[in-house]
């Protein structure tokens, strides 16, 4: 009898840390970080790359520790209800299942998961060769389990093969909303990388330099005035004109122009612009930011005339426009110190009507929409759907809008205030 007893305790103990084994397995290969596990694979980890391998069937590695883990739970309930029914008669299944459910629980469940949760990669790569064996054992059984789950899911409608599991670029959205840390350091970092994430979306015509804001040089003119505006502007590229402003004939650099002047001693009745002048690169507005960069990576180039489908200059757009797309505003000694927007003690906010919704979403955090206009002048024309006069007054997207100065039909200062919810629905 005492040999029994033993044995007996003695197989319980060992399939219940069979069981621990299987339920911190499932936990640990299922919790591990995809990304590091690839990382570690390509640095050369062996078994970081078996880790990747065996998740790769996730259906068998799935089926393979369910069949263990259950086989040897029932193994060892099955055990400790016929030895406690010898000792107890018909009382011992109640105490086997009170016991047993306590030990499956606490020893073989909660304990083993817990640890394998905060030790996921760690645990993942050391049963990783142990799995591979029992997951090779037990796979004519699991692969039959997994049929027969398929064909009882199809004969009541549900076809787990057409199941995705969503784009890469959704799940990388939300890891980059996990990410935490000091505030605003995190706030920072999780707008470049989304900022990242979107230039495929955006078009240039959001983030390019009007045309009226871009400083020009008439070819036409004479050399000592181009010299002199070259010299008086803050920009290193300036796009050259000739007859009509759309008609866009070249780029002059302002280094070029330079050593041009100086190879021709400061005579500049010898300088021609033609010699010096760069070819200008056109591009559509239409075209995404992550294209224009990779152009501007491909043609070794940091500047591009952007026009519309029928030609017309726009505006332009610079390998630095994309650069504060993702990093936000950068600023140097020549930068102008006016960003387009003042706030005011009062939780408003005066802005012009050329500042593009995208930049006062990321300043701000304050997500209004903008994908049928890139400017809040826009957004303001597209809502009301009338041409607003000076002194009105809209509100929608949770906040207020007033209207401070117009010029002809476009609007040029609006003062934005967050309003609550209330006033909103009372308006």
């Amino acid at each position: 009898m005492e040999v029994e007893i033993l044995f007996s305790f003695i197989t319980i103990f060992i399939l219940l840390i069979m069981s621990a084994f299987f339920s911190g397995s499932e936990t640990a290969l299922t919790g591990a970080s995809s990304v590091r596990m690839h990382s570690k694979e390509k640095e050369g980890d062996k078994r970081a790359a078996l880790v990747n391998s065996i998740r790769r069937k996730k259906d068998r590695m799935i089926g393979a520790i369910l069949l263990g883990n259950n086989l040897v739970n029932i193994l060892a309930s099955a055990l400790a209800t016929s030895f406690l029914i010898k000792v107890f008669g018909e009382a011992g299944i109640v105490y086997a299942t009170l016991i047993m459910t306590m030990l499956v629980l606490i020893f073989a469940e909660v304990l083993p998961k817990t640890y394998a949760l905060h030790h996921a990669e760690t645990l993942a790569m050391r049963i990783a060769p142990v799995m591979k064996f029992v997951i090779m054992i037990l796979a004519p059984v699991t692969e039959t389990v997994t049929w027969i789950v398929r064909m009882v899911l199809k004969m009541i409608g549900i076809d787990i093969s057409k199941v995705t599991a969503g784009s890469h670029l959704e799940l990388l959205r939300g890891v980059i909303d996990m990410h935490k840390g000091p505030e605003q350091e995190t706030v920072e970092q999780r707008n470049m990388l989304r900022s990242i994430l979107d230039l495929a979306d955006v078009d240039i015509e959001e983030v390019l330099t009007h045309r009226k804001k871009v400083m020009m040089i008439n070819a036409d003119k004479p050399v000592d005035e181009i010299i002199d505006t070259v010299l008086s502007s803050p920009h290193t590229r300036l796009p050259v004109w000739q007859d009509d402003q759309d008609n866009i004939v070249g780029i002059l650099h302002a280094k070029l122009l330079l050593r041009e002047l100086n190879k021709c001693r400061n005579d500049v009745t010898r300088i021609s612009l033609d010699d010096i002048m760069l070819e200008p690169r056109f591009v559509p507005e239409t075209a995404s930011l992550y294209d224009q960069l990779q152009a501007f990576r491909e043609n070794q180039e940091h500047f591009a005339i952007v026009v519309d489908e029928y030609g017309t200059f726009m505006g332009i757009v610079t390998l630095e426009d994309i650069l504060e797309e993702i990093v936000g505003e950068i600023d140097d000694e020549h930068d102008h110190a006016v960003t387009g927007v003042r706030e005011q003690k009062n939780n408003s906010y005066v802005v012009d009507g050329t500042v593009t919704i995208r930049d006062l979403n990321r300043e701000y955090d304050w997500g209004l929409p903008d994908e049928d206009y890139s400017t809040i002048a826009g957004l303001v024309l597209y809502e009301s759907q009338t041409i607003p006069n000076i002194g009105q007054s809209f509100i929608f997207h949770g906040f207020r809008f007033d209207i401070l100065r117009r010029q002809r039909n476009q609007i040029t200062k609006i003062r934005i205030r967050p309003v609550p919810e209330t006033e909103e629905e009372n308006e």
